[in-house]
């Protein structure tokens, strides 16, 4: 980031003007998630984040958010631009078009100076959000990490350390969500080391591209979802990343828009091999997913026995079959295979003859994957490409004996073999040989629930189907299936307890259609 920064300066682009648009992303990722304004707590350092994080409340308050700013340093203290920037949040915002004029004591900024007095005005301030619980609902309540960058490195030191201690202790007794500006305070965003009283964030904006530290194994529960702001004057694009993230910019280009003349036939035909008594439920989601994604024809072939069950279930959009042997297969005309959600392993011979001689593409899952882990060498002889999404207990299985961080154990797992490699989780890992290893960055903990990924399984095999590679599919599969779980909470009612895999599917629409929108800052 320091190079990329030092290079940008270098053509001669202002630190000003970056700024400008770094604090922009922030507020618009605050929108993202946050539609409706509320108050936002700014804790602010003495340098160039502190100023990222003053432009993002600048452009937060023209949206109607309150605004609230906590010096950790005397303002004499801190850098002339976050002066600047300071100075600029107090003075009297500008009309706001289409919208009923801001009450007077909205137009101003509250200004609190936690270095003269941390204890008291801590506590002041919390009585303060405490008067505005008798409105109905309750306007959100957001915490903007201002403090340190990317430069800083544990351990913390005073007064960093208290501030930090102040804010997760509003985030925990005030229902506060942190957004952390570029990385959680107390966080090293190289390595990922992290210190004892680091800020855990809800969201981290990361500005530019994600730093290596934000996605290690063990600061999860400290980065939380992680969006990143991009700006062109920081890319680098004559270095090959070894490492991505999967965000919409990288991802808008694998959506073309349809040529008008389109029909069912140029979108995939997909098969779907799944369920089995007992578990019809994994049948119907997976080709629920497929056709979500865009596919031209599903086809759902399940075993005899509980045919007429599937068949009277099943979306009205899908062709049901039944079979005697799943060998059968090898003589079916799809494009793509979505096969093991709900399969169960009576047949476990079978299911391993079709996933090494079938020649289409496959994506494999669930009992699929459980069925492979008996004879995992079998992945080496399949006569076509195959996409596994594991979660971590099937990974175990399929590789076990391996205590590597998640991105060794998906780095060496396709160096042994050829497929591709969704590695579900918080942070869902997409591998392939000679491929960038790629982070997701969509999602949230309601998606802990069964039948995520049988959505999932037929997600990626729809896009896949539609022209997509194995690898490309993967990493836009996850990303939709996790951007629709978020859309459904903000925008759906929805909630992380109550989140179920049918909302994912009622707002996977949502998902596309904001792949298919311009990416424009405030």
């Amino acid at each position: 980031m320091r190079a990329a920064e030092e290079a940008a300066f270098a053509r001669g682009v202002e630190v000003e003007a970056l700024m400008d648009k770094a604090g922009a992303g922030v507020a618009q990722a605050v929108c993202k998630f946050f539609p409706n304004p509320g108050k936002c707590i700014v804790f602010a350092g003495k340098g160039h984040n502190a100023g990222d994080a003053l432009v993002a409340a600048q452009c937060l308050r023209r949206r109607g958010w309150k605004i609230e700013v906590r010096l950790a340093f005397k303002e004499s203290d801190c850098s002339e631009l976050m002066r600047k920037k300071l100075e600029s949040l107090r003075r009297r915002p500008p009309a706001i078009l289409g919208t009923r004029p801001l009450e007077t004591a909205a137009l101003g900024v509250t200004l609190v100076e936690l270095w003269a007095d941390v204890a008291n005005q801590l506590s002041a301030a919390q009585e303060a959000i405490a008067t505005e619980a008798y409105l109905s609902p309750p306007p959100p309540l957001i915490i903007l990490d201002g403090l340190l960058g990317l430069g800083a490195k544990p351990p913390l030191r005073e007064p960093m350390r208290t501030t930090c201690r102040h804010m997760n202790q509003l985030r925990r007794q005030k229902s506060a969500y942190v957004f952390a500006v570029d990385i959680p305070t107390g966080l090293d965003g190289d390595s990922g080391k992290i210190d004892s009283d680091c800020v855990v964030a809800d969201f981290t904006v990361t500005i530019g591209f994600a730093k290596p530290g934000l996605v290690a194994d063990g600061v999860l529960n400290f980065v939380g979802r992680l969006e990143v702001v991009q700006l062109d004057e920081l890319r680098s694009p004559e270095k090959k990343a070894k490492e991505i993230i999967s965000s919409p910019p990288t991802l808008r280009e694998l959506l073309p828009r349809r040529e008008y003349s389109t029909y069912k036939n140029q979108c995939g035909r997909v098969g779907v091999v799944a369920g089995s008594k007992g578990f019809i439920g994994a049948a119907l989601m997976t080709s629920q997913g497929a056709l979500r994604a865009g596919t031209g024809l599903v086809e759902v072939f399940v075993p005899e026995e509980i045919y007429e069950i599937v068949a009277s279930a099943a979306p009205m959009e899908a062709m049901v079959k039944p079979l005697q042997s799943y060998r059968d297969l090898l003589k079916e005309k799809a494009d793509i295979w979505a096969l093991g959600p709900g399969l169960g392993k009576s047949r476990a011979a079978e299911i391993l003859e079709l996933i090494e001689k079938a020649k289409q593409s496959m994506v494999i899952d669930a009992d699929g994957l459980n069925i492979l882990a008996d004879k995992v060498s079998a992945l080496k002889s399949c006569k076509g490409d195959r996409l596994l999404t594991p979660h971590p207990g099937e990974m175990k299985r399929l590789f076990p004996d391996k205590k590597e961080k998640r991105a060794e154990t998906a780095t060496k797992f396709c160096d042994r073999f050829p497929v591709t490699l969704l590695l579900k989780g918080s942070r869902t890992i997409v591998a392939e040989r000679g491929r960038p290893l790629s982070y997701n960055t969509t999602g949230n903990p309601g998606m802990a629930t069964g039948g995520m990924g049988d959505i999932l399984t037929g997600v990626c095999a729809g896009l896949a189907g539609q022209g997509l590679s194995l690898y490309d599919a993967a990493r836009l599969g996850a990303w939709l299936c996790g951007r629709a779980a978020e859309i459904a909470i903000v925008y759906g009612g929805q909630s992380e307890q109550s989140l179920l895999p049918r909302d994912v599917l009622d707002h996977l629409g949502e998902a596309f259609n904001e792949l298919h929108k311009s990416n424009v800052l405030l």
